[in-house]
């Protein structure tokens, strides 16, 4: 089931790959383009969601919806995925944020269902 909704998910315009994981780091499923070392991925990821949501703790504030990290040739977004999972997608820089997480809220829906 993971597995297809993370096709589903690379096959939504710019996305050039996307996984699930663990709050803790490690992969459950991915959908990655080759080259891409799935557990250096999964542990930044999570060291990453992790991070932006102690900060935001810090500040008396709810837990933020995404954390978007931007660079020249990608955008790596991740979005909590109910207690236990993370959804990362990787995505072309020139990317329409707006439709990628339109699909990735819908893709977090199956994930919670599928990851307890």
């Amino acid at each position: 089931m993971l597995d297809n909704l993370l096709t589903k998910l690379t096959q939504a315009g710019d996305v050039e790959g996307a996984a699930v994981i663990t709050r803790d780091g490690l992969m459950i499923a991915s959908s990655l383009p080759a080259g891409i070392n799935s557990d250096t991925l999964a542990a930044m990821a999570a060291t990453m969601q992790g991070a932006a949501e102690t900060a935001v703790q810090e500040l008396k504030k709810s837990s933020p919806d995404r954390v978007i990290v931007e660079s020249r040739n990608t955008k790596l977004i991740t979005i909590g995925a109910g207690e236990q999972a993370i959804l990362a997608c990787m995505t072309r820089p020139e990317a329409k944020l707006g439709l990628v997480l339109i699909e990735m809220k819908k893709a977090v829906e199956g994930i919670k269902k599928e990851v307890r």
